[in-house]
């Protein structure tokens, strides 16, 4: 007797009228009664599927389920819901009736459709992509810009600093220092009085004077005589050390170029 009434009652659904719902609005079934064991809705894996079904609740009764199913259409069109349920159990759908709904469009027919938006390719109005390039150059040439005038200008100095020719006072320290501390050979320490005799006689104008009166006034001089004194004490009267200032015996030659004494060195 069951048996009879749910097939009469699914002839009755089967002859039940076509839910209508216009696109985009959620529409829902409920309190439907369903043979077979509890179906879900298929998952929702294609963005394009034109009808989404959701299965809100599923209550036994007896050995059938009483169903609330809501459902979203995107395309017009007719459409049976059992096509997006399946059994959780993977049984078949066999003996499950029709589910159909109509999709309607919300538009009346003929409607003109709007133009299709076009993107704007002018490079004042939009050009997104020509702006970065732009932007992006003009960072560039700022950076170069900075190391250019930023740090090249100081690596310019300091190598001008390390290829400037060292003074003849920086040539001669090494060998008054050695001088001081007695290790100058003496050939050295002679050597270096008759090339600064001939270069002060050829700077103070004494070239057309004699030899033993140019000495004389070299030793007296107040900027040739204290180096050329030092080194007699060392030549001729080597023990006697004194203090001596360095710095201030070759102040002088601050200003001389190093190489200065070459032509009289080659001489003697």
């Amino acid at each position: 007797m069951f048996g009879l009434l749910l097939s009469l009652c699914c002839a009755w659904q089967g002859n039940e009228p076509v839910r209508e719902h216009a696109v985009g609005m959620m529409g829902s079934i409920n309190q439907v009664l369903l043979p077979g064991t509890e179906l879900e809705a298929k998952p929702y894996n294609d963005r394009k599927i034109p009808v989404l079904v959701r299965v809100r609740s599923a209550r036994p009764s007896g050995t059938d389920y009483l169903y609330d199913i809501e459902f979203q259409g995107y395309d017009p069109g007719t459409y049976d819901l059992r096509d997006y349920l399946r059994r959780k159990d993977g049984s078949s759908l066999d003996g499950l009736p029709a589910l159909k709904i109509k999709i309607v469009p919300i538009r009346p027919p003929g409607q003109v459709e709007p133009n299709a938006l076009q993107l704007d390719q002018s490079f004042w109005l939009g050009g997104y992509r020509w702006w970065l390039i732009i932007g992006g150059a003009l960072w560039f040439a700022g950076l170069a810009a900075i190391i250019y005038y930023g740090f090249w200008p100081r690596r310019r100095t300091a190598a001008g600093i390390l290829n400037q020719p060292v003074t003849l006072a920086d040539r001669l320290r090494p060998l008054v220092e050695r001088a001081l501390s007695g290790q100058a050979q003496p050939t050295e320490l002679a050597s270096l009085e008759r090339c600064l005799h001939s270069w002060w006689r050829q700077k103070l104008g004494m070239n057309d004077q004699a030899v033993q009166m140019t000495a004389v006034k070299l030793r007296e001089h107040d900027q040739a005589g204290p180096l050329l004194q030092q080194l007699e004490l060392w030549l001729h009267r080597p023990g006697t050390q004194k203090q001596v200032d360095v710095s201030q015996l070759l102040e002088p030659y601050r200003n001389v170029e190093a190489h200065a004494l070459d032509r009289w060195e080659s001489r003697t």
